[in-house]
C-alpha cells in the first residue's frame, strides 16, 4: 500500500486536534482543579480540612472517588469496543462508530457546564461518560494508521498526530486559561461560571474540529460477517482470534505484555497528576495549569523527537530508554517537597508523555501482521491499554483511600514500570533474535 495523501493524513491528525482538548482540560488541568475545589472542606481561615465527599451513600476521598469514576469508564470500553471493532470491520462502519462516541464525549463535556457542589453525581456521570467517548472514538481512530500510512511512515504519521493533538489542546487551554485566570477582563463575577465555561468549549472545540476528520477519512470496506458466532460474542471471538494469531508472532507478544505494564504507570500519572499537585504539593489552581500547559508545550518536542530517535536507534531501543526515564520520574515524585522540583519533573513529564505514547502506537502497528481486520487488531491493542488503566487507576485510588497518603501509590507506579521494562528488554532481545534467523 502507499501512503495516502497529505489531505488524509492531516485529515486524520486533525481528531488529535479536537479530542486533546478533553484530554488536557477535562481530565489534566481546569476539570480536576475545578474538582479537587468543590469537593474540599475548608475551615474559616480558608485552609482545607477534608477532602471527603459522599457518593451513593457512601464516602470517599475526592481524588479516590475520580480514580475510581474514570477506571469504571476504562472497564465500560474495554467490555464494549470488542464487539464494536468487529462490526466495524466487518460491516465497514468505523467512522459511524468513532462519530457516535465522538458526539457521546463532546456532548457529556457541554452538560458539565452545570456540574458544581450540589450536583456531584452529574458531574461524576458526565466524566464518565465523556471518557467513554474519548476512549471508545479512538479506538477507530487508531485503527485508521495502518490503513492510510504505508510501514515506513507511521512512526511519522503517528507522531503528526500527537503534535497536532497538543497545539489545538494548548490553544483552547489558553483561552479557557485568561477565562479562568482573568475573570474581570470578560465581566465574569461568579467563580464557578469560567470553569464550567471551559467545559462546555471543549464539547464544541471537539465536536466542531472533528468534522474535518469524518470528511476526509475515507470508509472502510466491509469484510462480511462471520455466521459461526453471534454479534455479542464476535467481537470477543475476534480478541481472541488476535491474541492466538499474536502467540505466533513473539515480537508483538511480548511487546503487547510489555505495553500492558508500562501503561498502568504512563497513563495513572497523567490522569492523577493534577490531583496530585493540588492535595499533595498544594499548588496554586493558577500554578498547576499553567504547569500543565508548559507540559503539553514540552510535549510536541517530546512526539518528534522520539519519533527521530527511533529511526536512528530502533523502537524497542527507545521505548526501553523512555520506561527508565518515566521510573525515575515516579521515584522522583515520592520524593518531592517544592514548587520548583514540581515544575523540574513536570518538564520531564512532557519530554517523555508524548513520546511513549506516539512511539507505542506506531511500534504496535509495524509490529502487526499485514491484515484487514485494523479494527480488531487496534481493538486489542486498546483493550490491552483500558484494562491496564483500570488496574493502575484502581490501584492508586485504593492505595490512597487505605493510606490517606497519594505518595505510598505512586511505588505501585515503579513496580508497573519496572515490569515493563523487563519485558521491553525481552521483546528487544526476541526481535534480535529473529532478525538473526531471517
Amino acid at each position: 500500500m502507499q501512503t495516502a495523501s497529505k489531505k488524509v493524513i492531516n485529515g486524520w491528525a486533525m481528531y488529535d486536534w479536537a479530542n486533546s482538548a478533553y484530554n488536557l482540560v477535562i481530565t489534566s488541568t481546569i476539570f480536576p482543579a475545578y474538582y479537587d475545589a468543590i469537593t474540599s472542606l475548608k475551615n474559616d481561615n480558608g485552609d482545607v480540612i477534608s477532602h471527603k465527599v459522599l457518593f451513593l451513600g457512601n464516602e470517599f476521598e475526592s481524588a479516590s472517588l475520580y480514580n475510581y469514576a474514570i477506571a469504571f469508564a476504562y472497564l465500560v470500553i474495554a467490555l464494549i469496543s470488542p464487539i464494536l471493532s468487529s462490526i466495524a470491520d466487518y460491516k465497514g462502519n468505523k467512522k459511524r462508530f468513532m462519530q457516535f462516541f465522538c458526539y457521546l464525549g463532546s456532548i457529556a463535556c457541554c452538560t458539565l457546564y452545570w456540574f458544581s457542589k450540589t450536583t456531584l453525581p452529574l458531574g461524576i456521570i458526565c466524566c464518565i461518560l465523556a471518557a467513554i467517548g474519548y476512549c471508545g472514538s479512538l479506538v477507530f481512530y487508531n485503527s485508521y494508521l495502518p490503513e492510510i500510512a504505508e510501514e515506513k511512515d507511521q512512526d511519522k504519521v503517528s507522531a503528526k498526530g500527537f503534535a497536532y493533538g497538543y497545539i489545538g489542546s494548548v490553544i483552547l487551554q489558553v483561552i479557557c486559561f485568561l477565562f479562568v485566570l482573568k475573570p474581570e477582563l470578560f465581566g465574569i463575577t461568579d467563580d464557578s461560571f469560567a470553569p464550567r465555561l471551559s467545559f462546555l468549549l471543549v464539547g464544541i472545540w471537539w465536536m466542531g474540529f472533528a468534522q474535518i476528520t469524518f470528511a476526509r477519512l475515507p470508509k472502510n470496506r466491509p469484510l462480511g460477517s462471520d455466521k459461526s458466532h453471534n454479534i455479542f460474542t464476535n467481537g470477543f471471538h475476534e480478541l481472541k482470534k488476535v491474541w492466538n494469531h499474536a502467540k505466533h508472532l513473539p515480537v508483538l507478544k511480548k511487546f503487547l505484555i510489555s505495553f500492558f505494564f508500562y501503561s498502568m504507570g504512563v497513563q495513572t500519572v497523567m490522569l492523577a497528576a493534577t490531583l496530585f499537585g493540588s492535595q499533595v504539593m498544594h499548588l496554586e489552581t493558577s500554578k498547576l495549569i499553567a504547569c500543565i500547559l508548559i507540559i503539553q508545550i514540552v510535549a510536541i518536542a517530546g512526539a518528534y523527537i522520539m519519533a527521530k530517535l527511533s529511526d536512528k536507534f530502533g523502537n524497542f531501543q527507545v521505548l526501553i530508554f523512555v520506561v527508565l526515564i518515566w521510573i525515575g520520574i515516579c521515584i522522583a515524585a515520592y520524593f518531592i517537597r517544592t514548587e520548583m522540583q514540581f515544575y523540574i519533573l513536570a518538564a520531564v513529564v512532557g519530554l517523555v508523555m508524548g513520546g511513549i505514547q506516539s512511539l507505542s502506537r506506531s511500534t504496535y502497528s509495524k509490529s502487526m501482521p499485514e491484515t484487514k481486520d485494523t479494527a480488531s487488531f487496534f481493538s486489542f491493542y486498546d483493550v490491552t491499554e483500558k484494562v491496564a488503566i483500570v488496574i493502575g487507576m484502581f490501584s492508586f485510588g485504593f492505595i490512597q483511600q487505605l493510606t490517606g497518603d497519594m505518595r505510598n501509590s505512586i511505588i505501585a507506579l515503579v513496580v508497573f514500570f519496572f515490569i515493563g521494562l523487563v519485558t521491553l528488554y525481552l521483546t528487544l532481545q526476541q526481535q534480535k533474535k529473529d532478525a538473526h534467523l531471517s
